[in-house]
């Protein structure tokens, strides 16, 4: 699903609809926020008052959807370049760019604020600094400037589980520390695999993706790599307390999978690639769609496991 298919048009009387603002907090990316905050606060040691736990995840989705916002508001202009993103709120005129950016400076702080009193400091203070790099280091600065924009952005969308685990704990471990990683390593190659079959998208915005600086070979090669290092910090996941045999089978399979596609991709020239209309690499977007929210449900299957004794490592 993309952010497009979700938004509706303007009412009949010229005003932006619900659809339209929801758009703007873009769903999609809120969804992964939730689903990983919720797995590090459900797999964390101890127990959250239910109340506490559903305030807290939303809240956490309240702030992931206040960054969507204002990376709306200042990205803007390369949004009304693009094919992919001319349907979102601003470029299409549904949202006013002032509307936008209040939005998202509202949620921003009722997020954070009501996230310390329902929850805990810590968890209050990781989330103003996901904020804060999601708009500030990633969108306003990194985008622009480096092609390792995604590589170190990327962080931005690495923290909730590591909020979801502050939530339960009030503090930081190996075992959220390594949830971090797994998402921080796998968004280069996720976004780097669709940014191979819309190259042209990025560099008419002038937006500085691999594809654009390095070229395609480049790329795939990149992509390789950091499957590698993907798979290690998965299995190094699945060693810790929150991990067992269930996640490690998972985890397995789908890494094999992955570095399967990589390679597949790696081995690719330019001409195979169009050839074939981007297969290779839109199978492996693809893939990389499913590959992190099917780890973290391993995730769940163990610490579900674990009450009767089947979970962790014994």
């Amino acid at each position: 699903m993309t952010d497009a298919s979700i938004q509706t048009t303007k009412t009949e009387t010229g005003e932006a609809g619900f659809g339209d603002y929801f758009a703007l907090l873009k769903p999609r990316v809120m969804s992964l926020v939730v689903f990983t905050a919720f797995v590090g606060l459900l797999v964390a040691p101890g127990s959250v008052n239910p109340i506490v736990a559903l305030a807290s995840i939303l809240f956490i989705a309240v702030g992931g959807g206040a960054s969507g916002a204002l990376n709306m508001w200042w990205d803007a202009d390369i949004d009304r370049k693009m094919k992919r993103t001319l349907t979102r709120p601003i470029p299409s005129g549904k949202v006013e760019e002032g509307e936008a950016f209040a939005i998202g400076m509202t949620l921003s702080v009722m997020s954070v604020v009501m996230l310390g009193l329902a929850a805990n400091l810590m968890a209050a203070a990781l989330l103003a600094f996901t904020i804060f790099f999601y708009v500030v280091i990633y969108t306003m600065w990194l985008k622009r400037w480096t092609p390792q924009n995604i590589v170190i952005g990327g962080a931005a969308g690495a923290f909730p589980p590591m909020i979801g685990w502050a939530v339960a704990t009030g503090g930081i471990s190996i075992e959220s520390v390594l949830m971090f990683a797994l998402t921080f390593a796998w968004t280069p190659p996720h976004f780097w695999a669709l940014a191979l079959f819309t190259k042209g998208d990025y560099a008419n915005a002038g937006v500085p993706m691999l594809t654009v600086t390095h070229g395609r070979k480049a790329t795939r090669a990149h992509i390789l790599g950091y499957t590698f290092a993907l798979a290690a910090v998965a299995i190094a996941l699945g060693l810790t307390s929150v991990g067992g045999p269930t996640y490690m089978v998972i985890a397995l399979v789908l890494n094999a999978m992955f570095i399967k596609g990589a390679w597949d991709v790696f081995r690719r020239t330019d001409d195979d690639s169009e050839a074939d209309t981007h297969k290779a690499e839109r199978g492996l977007f693809k893939l990389s769609l499913a590959y992190l929210f099917l780890h973290y449900g391993a995730l769940l299957i163990e610490a579900s496991l674990k009450p009767i004794g089947l979970g962790g490592w014994g």
